[in-house]
């Protein structure tokens, strides 16, 4: 059954290769079909994987193998919220180790230039704890990292 809202993501011929990175490196991810062109396109020839269905962390996606017009940026993001400091390291490790880069406050992009937002539940609870200046000493310390380190956090929402 085709999802009612679907993200699509634009790739430059390797839709097929990231749908299955992310599939083998997030909970609840799969590839689910993949469609060859029925005809030759600006950047393809008839064959070639034209689309690929997939799901990331549960979302509905498809990559969609446009050719070299359009890059991601950081203005489009996938939010994962993790349990802790283990799941945080094996998911930003796994992007950034992939050809990705490290980026500031929990973001790193892979190599496919998606941004990721690795967010550990323990910082979004430290940015909503109801002693603001808590949740400050949390938010000044997140914006010295770039990977996320809970106990870090911990001790800067505890002061």
């Amino acid at each position: 059954m085709i999802a009612k809202n679907t993200v699509c993501l634009w790739y430059d011929g390797t839709a097929l290769e990231a749908a299955e990175f992310y599939a083998k490196t997030f909970p609840d991810s799969a590839v689910t079909a993949v469609h060859h062109a029925p005809g030759d396109y600006p950047d393809g020839h008839q064959g070639d994987v034209l689309t690929v269905e997939f799901t990331v962390a549960g979302i509905p996606c498809v990559g969609l193998n446009g050719g070299p017009a359009f890059k991601h940026d950081e203005a489009f993001s996938f939010q994962i919220a993790t349990d802790d400091q283990a799941e945080t390291d094996r998911l930003w490790d796994a992007i950034v180790g992939n050809g990705g880069k490290e980026s500031a406050c929990g973001w790193c992009k892979d190599k496919w230039g998606l941004s990721w937002q690795i967010t550990p539940r323990a910082l979004l609870e430290a940015f909503t704890d109801p002693d603001r200046a808590a949740a400050k000493r949390a938010f000044d310390a997140m914006m010295t990292m770039g990977k996320i380190d809970i106990a870090k956090i911990e001790a800067a929402r505890k002061g």
